[in-house]
């Protein structure tokens, strides 16, 4: 009978362990905590056992087949036996006859192959506990990194994302104050020509989409220059939309099994990113604050190193999007992250109850680590 390989079975073997330790961890209620553990224990036990029965039979193959240590005048005569049916009648010297229940010829080879299996499977299930007991989660400051720097880009790319749509353009257009088109959009028309505009950055059409657009006086509303910067500003947006998903992912990926194998990380990754996206906010509207040109200008020229994204008063996009536009959509992202990064600080900020539950969990799990290497 072919042995299986110990290695290749352990990887394979790990998450059955876990789905057994797991429980131990997440569950609340002692009962089921040591119930988990038992099950691991008495696995330990079950491998000593195997170990006892391995020694005990060879010991008895050494004594019946003359092993190496065994001399041969320990092994008792030879007595004739006569085989009848299921029982075996052993002739004695006396009178005396006794009759014991005979079982089948033992096929050694089988028995010792089984025994090797077990012992295989014994080791094997050694191997995956000292894994679960030794489980500090690789690269743990690295996935908690991660998972801090994501929540930045994530909420500054839903502010951006949600700036940039009708609906916020319709209360930027009637707000009070806001400046009239001087050459001649009414509000009505500005409202239809600038919602393309916003539909175009967000969606997968062409450029066509805004070249072919035409004034009520059959001209084109959009200059290739206009459509050209359009176009770099869709192309800027989804690479960023693009990235942010990838780092949303990656964060997932990170924090697997970081809530029962490190009980609190990612409360405190998320609040800690929390806290970097409200600081960078409040460090941009200060400097927005203080010279605004300056802070717009910085952005397009890296951003658009290109430099087509300066216009004329009366090109379309300007009328469009005029300056006052721009800041009202840099208070709204602003507005829109400092909300979302509040709400986050608040839904993980470290209050006695949350650090004593994470206190206790890890406290748990030790007791559990323990116990598994202690056997107790």
């Amino acid at each position: 009978m072919a042995l299986r390989s110990t290695k290749g079975s352990v990887s394979a073997s790990e998450g059955n362990e876990w789905s057994k330790l797991s429980p131990a961890i997440s569950s609340k209620k002692p009962a089921a905590s040591t119930a988990s553990a038992d099950e691991l224990l008495n696995a330990r036990r079950a491998e000593r056992t195997y170990k006892v029965d391995s020694a005990a039979v060879s010991g008895t193959a050494d004594s019946v087949f003359g092993g190496h240590d065994s001399p041969v005048d320990s092994v008792e005569p030879f007595k004739p036996v006569a085989f009848s049916g299921e029982k075996v009648e052993e002739k004695t010297t006396g009178s005396e006859a006794t009759s014991v229940s005979s079982a089948a010829p033992v096929d050694q080879s089988v028995r010792f192959s089984t025994i090797a299996e077990k012992e295989e499977e014994a080791q094997r299930r050694a191997e995956v506990r000292e894994i679960a007991v030794k489980d500090r989660p690789k690269a743990l400051k690295l996935r908690a990194t991660l998972i801090a720097l994501t929540i930045p880009f994530v909420t500054l790319m839903l502010a951006i994302r949600g700036v940039a749509s009708a609906p916020f353009l319709w209360l930027t257009y009637h707000r009070p104050g806001f400046p009239e088109d001087s050459y001649g959009f009414s509000p009505d028309e500005r409202m239809t020509y600038g919602s393309y505009g916003m539909d175009y950055v967000r969606n997968l059409a062409p450029e066509s989409y805004l070249a072919n657009l035409k004034t009520a006086g059959g001209h084109n509303l959009f200059l290739s220059s206009e459509v050209g910067h359009m176009s770099d500003v869709k192309m800027v947006l989804w690479w960023a939309t693009l990235g942010t998903l990838l780092l949303v992912v990656l964060a997932l990926l990170a924090s697997r099994s970081l809530r029962n194998r490190a009980p609190g990380v990612i409360r405190k990754s998320l609040f800690a990113g929390a806290l970097i996206a409200l600081v960078l906010m409040i460090a941009l509207g200060v400097l927005g604050a203080l010279g605004w040109e300056t802070l717009f200008e910085t952005f397009h020229h890296v951003l658009f190193p290109q430099g087509n994204w300066q216009f004329r008063m009366s090109d379309t996009l300007i009328r469009l999007y005029p300056p006052q536009f721009w800041v009202d959509a840099a208070i709204a992202v602003a507005a829109i992250t400092l909300l979302i990064s509040l709400l986050l600080l608040a839904l993980t900020w470290p209050t006695k109850y949350r650090r004593e539950l994470a206190k206790r969990r890890a406290e748990e799990r030790l007791e559990l680590r323990r116990r598994l290497t202690e056997g107790v």
